[in-house]
């Protein structure tokens, strides 16, 4: 398994691997053009894992000069529970620790099994105003 950065070509793959993972509920923040905006934002890391060649999954966040936060991470079914997802969530650990961030932080819209195992822990609630609008009009 290879740990790389995102790439354009890699949108299709990552749609299905989202698709497969009932995450891919919201195209305007998580399809190819949302992909390309993250890749290009400077607080953003976005990292893919290969095997064979092939992006079996997914992780991204943000760092913003204290804090980090992941806000989506996903494997593809066919290759869970083989160290995939634990080996991005390292990476991207590493990636930001090395950025100066003390902590970080997960947007966890499920299970929190293998979070916890991972040494995360619940700490407070997250509320999303979608679409962005909504805030606007209040």
């Amino acid at each position: 398994m290879r740990i790389r950065d995102f790439e354009v070509k890699d949108c299709d793959r990552i749609v299905e691997i989202l698709k497969a993972n009932q995450q891919y509920g919201h195209p305007e923040m998580d399809g190819p053009e949302a992909m390309k905006r993250v890749a290009e934002c400077q607080a953003a890391e976005f990292l893919v894992a290969e095997e064979d060649g092939q992006v079996v999954g997914m992780i991204r966040g943000v760092f913003d000069g204290s804090r980090a936060i992941i806000y989506i991470a996903s494997v593809h079914p066919d290759y869970q529970r083989r160290g995939i997802g634990r080996a991005l969530v390292r990476a991207i650990a590493e990636r930001f620790k090395a950025r100066g961030a003390q902590s970080l932080s997960v947007v966890i819209p499920g299970e929190v099994g293998f979070w916890a195992k991972m040494h995360f822990r619940q700490t407070t609630r997250i509320m999303t105003a979608h679409p962005i609008d909504s805030v606007l009009e209040a």
